[in-house]
Parts: structure tokens; sequence; C-alpha cells
């Protein structure tokens, strides 16, 4: 590790085949926690490069736990996290909320690393049971439309740096792994994004693994289509802006979507929203994010159609009956 490190700290970049190799030996803990931080540290001072972020993801794939799921017409609605905003759940929200209208959602997701409460955290503090046997999983998606994938449970790698990254409190490379990594591969990917650079990664990453895919990015810094700012959407055939307006909505403050202090606190925010308690504006974050992904998968009409069709999920009790079916 010394070597790397040096190599690395003389502004040097890792090949594909290096940064898969160092991810398999962080996987097998053959390095402790400070070379391990020191490693990760590199990656706070610069961004990650393409051939590195595809040795990590390469060498996360290949050392995942199988899984066989019927993904071949599921979405995963996933951001990359360390937006630094701590908002509620907004694509956990949405991933319910597109179950409800009738989408098959293979969610990926993890403990908050750098925000108060992850998707992980939320669900775990409402009951749900973390599984990685694909007939429990197969059978969550055939009942409720939805199943939930909790990342450390399919990756050793994620498992075995999970405190350390949870010690760190920051954004780390591993942020921008987990929504290429989802164990179901899905045939559609929504994923929210903290900046253009690492969206430009992602475009070109997935365009040649020829997904269905939206990228979003709200250009005030948020990972997900927040209304606070105006909105960047990327897609195969390419990128427009979107204002709150153009979206249907109004625009909100940040204040009107941020996260409770503690998980518990953040998971009330979480069911009042699904029981049909949200503000207004609460409601339009979600609502936004679900029409979008609904309209990525081609299959539901216009993103009018798309966004009707997401507020009678929520409204009519549907995004909640299918977390219950979920958890229950």
């Amino acid at each position: 590790m010394k070597e790397i490190l040096q190599y690395l700290f003389n502004h040097h970049t890792l090949s594909k085949s290096e940064a898969k190799a160092m991810m398999i030996e962080i996987a097998q803990n053959k390095f402790n926690a400070a070379e391990v931080t020191a490693f990760i540290s590199v990656f706070l001072m610069r961004n990650i490069t393409l051939k590195e972020m595809e040795g990590f993801r390469e060498a996360l794939l290949q050392m995942a736990v199988p899984v066989t799921i019927d993904a071949s017409d599921a979405i995963d609605i996933v951001g990359t996290g360390g937006d630094g905003k701590n908002t509620i759940n907004i694509s956990t929200l949405a991933s319910f909320v597109v179950a409800g209208a009738g989408q098959k959602v293979t969610k990926h997701g993890n403990y908050g690393a750098s925000t108060t409460t992850g998707s992980s955290n939320v669900l775990e503090e409402l009951g749900y049971e973390f599984k990685n046997n694909s007939e429990q999983l197969n059978e969550d998606l055939g009942r409720s439309n939805i199943c939930f994938l909790h990342a450390p449970y399919f990756h050793p790698a994620l498992q075995s740096v999970g405190l350390l990254r949870k010690s760190l409190g920051l954004r780390t490379f591993f942020n921008l792994l987990g929504p290429l990594v989802n164990p179901a591969k899905p045939k559609y990917s929504m994923i929210g994004v903290y900046n253009l650079e690492i969206a430009r990664i992602y475009q070109y990453l997935l365009q040649h693994m020829d997904r269905d895919f939206i990228l979003v990015h709200a250009l005030d810094g948020y990972d997900e289509i927040s209304l606070t700012h105006d909105s960047k959407i990327i897609t195969k055939n390419g990128e427009e802006i979107y204002s709150a307006e153009d979206l249907g909505f109004n625009p909100v403050d940040a204040g009107d979507i941020q996260a409770g202090s503690t998980t518990r606190k953040t998971a009330r925010i979480f069911m009042n929203i699904l029981e049909g308690n949200g503000t207004e504006q609460q409601n339009a974050v979600v609502l936004a994010n679900a029409s979008v992904a609904l309209f990525n998968t081609h299959k539901f009409g216009t993103y009018d159609d798309c966004l009707l069709l997401a507020r009678e999920s929520l409204d009519s009790g549907k995004a909640l009956k299918s977390f219950e079916l979920l958890i229950n």
C-alpha cells in the first residue's frame, strides 16, 4: 500500500486494472484502517478518473454476492449521496410512489455515511429486515412491486469499510459506486449526482453499458431534483435544464425538504408523506422525482401523464400500500 499511496500523492492516477486490484485487496482486509483512510483521502482531494471508476466498479461486481431477480422491467431510483444537503429520503419515497404506480423497483441502498439517515437507516427504523436471499427478494417484488437490496449484504468491500466511512463522515468515492453496482442489474436507472463532472463520468459509463438511464442534478448542488433550483437532466439522447415550473411545480425552499435531526425524526417525516400528511413542498419534490423516473421507462405516456400517475399513487394510498406490503 505504501508504494501506491506515494504514487498517488505524487499526483498520478490508477489504471483500470490497478484500481480493480486495490478494491479487491481492500475487500479482503489486507490493509489497516490508517492505510485505507489514506487511500480514500486521495479521492477527497481530487475527482476520481473514469479508469479508476471502471476498475473499482468491476471489482465490486466481480466480488458481489449473486442474486437472481427478474429485473428486466425494473428501475432503480438512487442518488450518490454526499451532497451535504441532509434532505428527506427523496429517492426512497419516490421509489414507493413509482411502485404504487405499477412500475417494478429494485432499490439499492445503504446506511448514510455523510448524512444522518440513508435509505437503509430509515427502512430499518421502520421495521424492514434486510435480505440477500433471492427467493425472499422476489417475493417482495411480486407482493409489493418493490424490493430493497442493502448494499453491504451484497458487496464485501462496502461492508469492510462501512465503519470507516461513517467515522469519516465525508463523501467518498464509495458514494459514487453504489448507484453503479446494483446486484439486480435493473433495466432502468435514475441516478442523482452531486456535481456535473461526476455526471459526465456516469454518462460515459452508462452509455457504454447500453443502459436506459436518466441522470439528474440540481444546479445548486443536490443529487436529486430538489425544486430549489433548476435541474439538469441527462439521458442517452442529450441533456436539458428544467425549472420547477417546467416540471409542474412551484419552487421550494431548502428548509422545506430538510430531514430530521435523528433517524427516528426522519422516519416520521417519511411516514407522514406516505400517509398523505406531507407538506405541499415535500410532496412536490417526491412527485417530481417519481414522475421523471416513470417517464424514463417510456411506458406511461408523456411526462404529464406520469405526473398524474405519480400523484394518484401518493394521494390514493397506493404508495403507502406498497410500503406496507414490503415491511410486513
